[in-house]
């Protein structure tokens, strides 16, 4: 089993695989060289000899223990915690060692690194590493992420929850099953909004809800809402973090097909391309600039979202092109499951 802190939330290794971890395990790791090679030199002079020379050893120890360590990141997270830290400490150690091993030979001036001290120091900075990844897992995991996911998440706009009441409204006599169907789409999308932010969703889920969406749309925008799919290129499986896609749709609903009179065409492309997803959305821009200044508020609402689940991992990119607008989601694909997610209700 994992360990658990005080909050009852499971504490993992970090995912040595994401560009934000490995980006702080290498400027940790170049600030403890300044420091050791400021220690020991008396001159600017000496000190660039000494930082060179040390960096020819140490830029090669680090990267090859990085690529390790994201080889072994699956296996070492799966493991509890105690041992996966015995593990990826034994790893970050003997790495290091290796590479002075093979390269002390052939460094200029043929200065050698005693293999007690690279260990030594490839220790300490790898304990203090895992203390500061557990730390900072303990601050953005239990209390404040979740309340501020919540928070997030309970900003995504609702207005088309009335507005669907009242076209249900209007089916409830001459269209029972469609009213009934509706009805089942509002649950689901109550139960989203409801739901525990703080865990990854299948894409597939994220396209079901989205869907459920866009027919509720439907009820009240008719002929005037297009939708045009282009999922066939789709990792059903990928995790991404919950109630995306559906609030991107309705922002292409509210911005882009609601001012225009005749309605207009919302197009999604989800599709994998080597390690990554890609989530496309484009809507037609409206003339009525009016009718856009609420876009950035949802727009941040995601952003912080993507950087609370995925780090610098994820990018959000605004690109208008002509006549369109469109909004591109890149995230990490991913199929790590913390929780089984909840049995979704079965329908007549």
């Amino acid at each position: 089993m994992k360990r658990r802190n005080h909050n009852n939330r499971q504490v993992e290794l970090p995912n040595f695989c994401h560009l934000g971890v490995n980006l702080r395990i290498a400027l940790t790791v170049e600030a403890a060289l300044v420091t050791g090679v400021v220690a020991r030199v008396a001159d600017a002079q000496a000190f660039w000899a000494e930082f060179i020379g040390l960096s020819a050893l140490a830029q090669p120890a680090l990267l090859l223990t990085l690529l390790a360590l994201c080889a072994a990141g699956r296996w070492l997270r799966s493991q509890p915690y105690r041992l996966g830290v015995a593990f990826t400490l034994a790893l970050g150690v003997a790495v290091p060692m290796l590479v002075t091993l093979w390269l002390s030979p052939v460094l200029a001036g043929g200065e050698t690194y005693p293999l007690i001290g690279v260990a030594l120091f490839s220790l300490l900075l790898g304990a203090g590493l895992v203390a500061y990844f557990n730390l900072r897992a303990r601050a953005l995991s239990p209390a404040i992420t979740e309340a501020r996911l919540q928070a997030l998440q309970a900003r995504i706009r609702p207005h088309f929850l009335f507005n669907s009441l009242n076209a249900v409204l209007s089916l409830v006599r001459s269209d029972p099953r469609r009213a009934e169907r509706a009805l089942e789409n509002m649950a689901d999308l109550f139960r989203a909004l409801m739901g525990n932010a703080s865990q990854l969703a299948p894409l597939e889920d994220e396209v079901a809800l989205t869907r459920a969406y866009l027919e509720l749309e439907q009820l009240r925008l008719g002929d005037r809402l297009q939708v045009a799919w282009h999922i066939n290129k789709m990792p059903a499986d990928a995790l991404i973090p919950p109630l995306v896609i559906q609030p991107l749709v309705e922002n292409a609903v509210y911005h882009g097909i609601e001012p225009l009179p005749d309605g207009g065409e919302i197009s999604l492309n989800l599709y994998r391309s080597a390690d990554k997803v890609h989530i496309v959305v484009r809507n037609p821009i409206a003339t009525d600039a009016s009718h856009h200044k609420g876009n950035r508020i949802a727009l941040a609402n995601i952003r912080e979202r993507l950087l609370l689940h995925f780090d610098l991992d994820a990018q959000l990119k605004l690109e208008p092109l002509g006549a369109v607008y469109q909004v591109h989601i890149v995230i990490p694909y991913t199929r790590e499951r913390t929780q089984p997610a909840p049995a979704r209700p079965h329908r007549r």
